[in-house]
């Protein structure tokens, strides 16, 4: 008897699916400019000694509809996870009418996260296209598509993930990235994200995180560690990176995030300075009913990307041609 199993692919890819990628994260492109949340005002304060910066993605380099990845919300996504399977031919039976198949994907999600607590991980992480290799076969098995799918399980998930979660990148996010990179500073990553985070870079400043100036060596995804934010084990595992490759200690490093609770309590606790960046009212997670964390404060507070680099010591670059 024939089993089947949808191909999850994860070697390299073609051109034309590169840029299809980037076409959908674009259609998915937020229509409304980013707001400061009413009344917040930056603290700045100078940051002697940086010499990396680390960044958090959804909230603070991207603004994004839900104001994290989607994983981070369980709300009724029904409809765009029907259109999504629609537009990529995949045709609903008469079975799945009134279902809510949108419950079967966040079941299969928590079901992947059960997995990596019992191997004692805090806060789990998934692979997400794994989790829809397995939603796609639960609706095969359950005999709620007409058909078994044949094509590219990535951009199913890509092409749900623009719809549930339109994106944008903040102000100032180009020059920002630059002067960092022109003025020599370690920039990396820690980041709550999936396999399609790094291509918000591409499709929206049009250039690689490599290029744009990020350490390939020291980023750390929580979906290559199948572990999440809060815990300090990415942080660790950053500075372990920061220390063997550039020879930059913790209290070198300036992490920028967008939640108390996700960036500046963990970033804290293993010595990096921090900067809350409080710049997007769709973002902006103080955690002030967190007990573990009510009582964390930031070292510095932004509300532009820019005014890091006054606090490092870092003027914006002029335009040379006025």
């Amino acid at each position: 008897m024939h089993l089947y199993k949808p191909t999850l692919v994860m070697s390299p890819i073609d051109s034309n699916t590169q840029q299809l990628w980037l076409q959908l994260i674009q259609a998915g492109q937020q229509t409304k400019a980013v707001q400061i949340p009413s009344g917040q005002v930056a603290r700045l304060a100078p940051l002697n000694g940086i010499r990396a910066v680390v960044f958090d993605v959804y909230g603070t380099l991207f603004s994004s509809g839900v104001g994290d990845i989607s994983l981070a919300t369980e709300a009724n996504r029904d409809g765009a996870l029907r259109d999504t399977l629609r537009d990529n031919q995949i045709e609903l039976t008469a079975t799945a009418t009134g279902l809510r198949i949108d419950q079967i994907l966040h079941s299969i999600v928590a079901h992947h996260q059960d997995e990596r607590r019992i191997q004692q991980i805090e806060y789990p992480e998934v692979e997400i296209r794994k989790v829809w290799q397995d939603l796609l076969l639960a609706l095969h098995q359950r005999k709620l598509i007409t058909r078994q799918f044949t094509g590219h399980i990535s951009t199913l998930v890509i092409d749900y993930e623009r719809r549930v979660n339109p994106t944008q990148a903040m102000p100032q996010l180009a020059a920002v990235l630059a002067r960092l990179k022109t003025s020599g500073q370690v920039m990396s990553i820690i980041s709550n994200a999936q396999f399609y985070t790094p291509l918000l870079f591409e499709s929206y400043l049009n250039s690689t995180i490599q290029q744009l100036g990020f350490c390939p060596d020291c980023n750390v995804w929580s979906y290559q560690e199948l572990e999440g934010k809060p815990s300090t084990q990415l942080y660790l595992r950053a500075a372990k990176k920061l220390k063997s490759q550039h020879n930059i200690a913790p209290h070198e490093v300036l992490y920028v995030g967008n939640d108390v609770r996700n960036d500046i309590w963990p970033a804290q606790k293993i010595g990096f300075k921090t900067a809350l960046f409080a710049g997007d009212q769709l973002s902006l997670r103080r955690r002030s009913d967190d007990p573990n964390c009510c009582q964390v404060r930031a070292d510095i507070e932004i509300t532009e990307l820019q005014q890091l680099l006054q606090c490092i010591g870092l003027a914006p670059e002029t335009d040379q041609s006025s």
